[in-house]
């Protein structure tokens, strides 16, 4: 089969408030350039404002069913991970060999896993796609932390019962609020260019020394404290710290509490449960009012009050646990992910064939499973033993 005769399927997002879609319809006008049939189930983009008939003019045919659409589709492009119900799942309903690029999560939903090799499938990961240059257009993760990030300092700011900027006023001086923002990943640093944009003074702590520079430029003050020279791995994720780390972390951030009104943490460590940094006797150290954003919830969250998708107050200080925050901003989230889930499309079909070249350095990395064999290697560990049967 060559490349250009691939039939390319955008399936409805059926997680539980997901409100993008995969591709937009500038994503479909691409690909049908490029010679490939494409099947978008109806009402796909409908809640990111991307409505049928845009994807018809894009040159894509509607299909009212998932089954169908999974039933013709070479390659079905995704967001969230196919869910897996009892019965099957969606990774049950795609057709033997054919490939789906999606959010995977191969170390959380091993099932995903058994079911890609039992079907001989090919599974490409969007968040195991490395962070090296090349493979910065298809970086999802940064996409969703981008929107994340800015996303969290609004919900903070809604929740506040402050301003965030120095106002002069004929009634007085209003003071600007004090922002915290744990971690300056990505969406850590977006949240620090928006809550400065919005006049709040704005402190930033991260347990890898290069990025103290990065906040110092958005015009943030660091956090100082001892840290490690290891903390991030090759591909620029943070590293697991260890239990006497985390007890200098807290120290290092319970001295500022007293005076933050809002608190956002971002702290993750990919495959593994969020790290937890602010105990409940930090929160109680926190003026009554202030409020923080633990964009970590889904993970299990960095704050130990944090119970996911729910406002809980502690002593006058409220905890949000923020769950789909990039479905909060579902019409920019879906443009982002469409560009980086393309580019992964078109890198492991870059072939005159259907076949995918298992030396380049992406493909090899985010590459669950390619036709059923496994083929990443921090997935291959955790499946150890593990039959096909």
């Amino acid at each position: 089969m060559k490349k250009t005769d691939l039939v390319v399927g955008v399936p409805r997002e059926t997680h539980e408030g997901c409100r993008c879609v995969a591709v937009v319809p500038q994503g479909v006008r691409e690909l049908a350039r490029r010679g490939h049939r494409v099947l978008v189930q109806s009402g796909a983009g409908a809640n990111a404002f991307y409505m049928d008939r845009l994807y018809e003019e894009a040159g894509a045919a509607l299909v009212p069913e998932a089954g169908e659409l999974y039933a013709q589709a070479d390659v079905v492009l995704k967001l969230r991970s196919p869910r897996q119900e009892d019965g099957g799942g969606e990774l049950e309903l795609l057709k033997p060999g054919a490939a789906i690029l999606s959010f995977l999560a191969p170390l959380q939903n091993p099932q995903n896993v058994r079911t890609l090799v039992r079907r001989k499938l090919t599974g490409f990961a969007m968040e195991l796609v490395p962070r090296i240059s090349r493979a910065q257009s298809m970086d999802a993760l940064s996409s969703l932390a981008t929107v994340s990030g800015y996303r969290a300092v609004l919900l903070g700011a809604s929740l506040l019962g402050k301003f965030f900027p120095l106002l002069m006023t004929a009634a007085g001086t209003i003071r600007p609020s004090t922002v915290l923002v744990l971690g300056a990943g990505v969406a850590g640093l977006q949240a620090i260019a928006t809550a400065r944009r919005l006049g709040a003074r704005v402190e930033a702590f991260d347990t890898r020394p290069a990025v103290k520079e990065q906040v110092e430029s958005l015009g943030a003050r660091f956090v100082d404290m001892e840290l490690p020279q290891d903390a991030e791995t090759r591909y620029g994720y943070a590293r697991e710290a260890s239990e006497e780390f985390l007890r200098k972390e807290r120290e290092a951030i319970t001295a500022r509490l007293p005076k933050v009104d809002l608190l956002i943490t971002t702290a993750l460590v990919y495959g593994r449960r969020a790290p937890l940094i602010v105990t409940e006797e930090m929160v109680r150290l926190m003026a009554p009012g202030s409020v923080i954003v633990d964009i970590a919830a889904e993970a299990g969250g960095n704050c130990a009050l944090t119970c996911p998708g729910q406002t809980v107050e502690v002593g006058g200080v409220s905890v949000h646990g923020a769950v789909e925050l990039p479905s909060q901003l579902p019409q920019h989230t879906s443009q982002m992910y469409s560009s980086n889930v393309l580019n992964a499309f078109h890198n492991l079909f870059a072939g005159e064939d259907d076949g995918v070249d298992l030396s380049d350095e992406i493909n090899r990395n985010a590459l669950v499973s390619y036709r059923g064999e496994l083929v990443c290697e921090a997935v291959k560990q955790a499946e150890k033993g593990y039959s096909s049967e």
